[in-house]
């Protein structure tokens, strides 16, 4: 008989999927570890169903669409940090996507959105991401920056869509038909993953922008008006990356 310990050892290195053959394997071994170890894998299925359920309701807008060609979701990060540049990420899935765990990125770890953003990237049929710099965001406004960002993503991908599904705005200028969802990141795995691009794609630039001036901490807030922040921009006066119209009322 194999102990308890070796059996641990079989159910650590078995996939989620191989998990119901082995708990049919050790179902009538009556000791406590093996009921727990079999218990424990019971609730992994469960749970790996019930993110396949989420992850297939996410998908409504996208067969919805899908009779017109390539499904692109558009999002943002970086709307509102007093530092930095706004982001865009534009982001076409194949069709047959089995990706799971998308989600908006703010609901996800920072750890998790940087293994997203490395299986959407090997994923996607095409990926986009488009950037507006703090001078530009205080020349022609945040929202107008933001859409620039966006066309700019939209651009960049190496096959033209037919639908853009975008986190609840409606972009000018675009010739491509548009559907604005409202929370759309929380409701579309197209814009959820172009939610966690553009968030991974900014966090990372913050983090480079932290190594040139550290002294405003930007590896930790990104660039967000955390108490710390301000603070540091009192303390040394804006940097280059600071939005002037945003921070005016911390500056003298």
């Amino acid at each position: 008989m194999k102990s308890i310990q070796e059996i641990r050892a079989e159910f650590q290195a078995a996939a989620v999927t191989e998990l119901d053959a082995l708990c049919a394997v050790y179902i009538e071994d009556e000791r406590k570890g093996v009921q727990a170890l079999i218990r424990k894998a019971k609730k992994q299925q469960e749970r790996l169903e019930a993110e396949r359920a989420r992850t297939e309701k996410m998908k409504a807008y996208e067969y919805q669409y899908e009779h017109l060609g390539y499904v692109c979701g558009i999002d943002e990060a970086g709307r509102g940090p007093l530092a930095g540049p706004v982001v865009a990420g534009a982001v076409i899935l194949p069709k047959d996507c089995g990706l799971l765990y998308l989600n908006d990125s703010k609901q996800l770890s920072e750890k998790k959105r940087e293994e997203l953003y490395n299986v959407i990237m090997e994923n996607a049929v095409s990926v986009g991401v488009g950037f507006s710099s703090p001078a530009r965001i205080d020349e022609i406004n945040i929202l107008q920056a933001t859409y620039e960002a966006m066309r700019e993503a939209v651009s960049k991908l190496t096959v033209r869509p037919q639908i853009l599904l975008n986190d609840a705005v409606t972009i000018p200028g675009m010739e491509i038909p548009q559907v604005p969802i409202i929370k759309g990141d929380a409701k579309s795995i197209s814009i959820a993953a172009a939610s966690i691009i553009a968030k991974v794609t900014r966090d990372r630039l913050m983090r480079e922008y932290d190594k040139i001036m550290p002294e405003y901490g930007f590896a930790s807030h990104k660039g967000y008006g955390a108490a710390s922040h301000i603070e540091a921009i009192r303390k040394y006066g804006p940097s280059p990356i600071h939005r002037t119209t945003f921070i005016k009322n911390f500056i003298t």
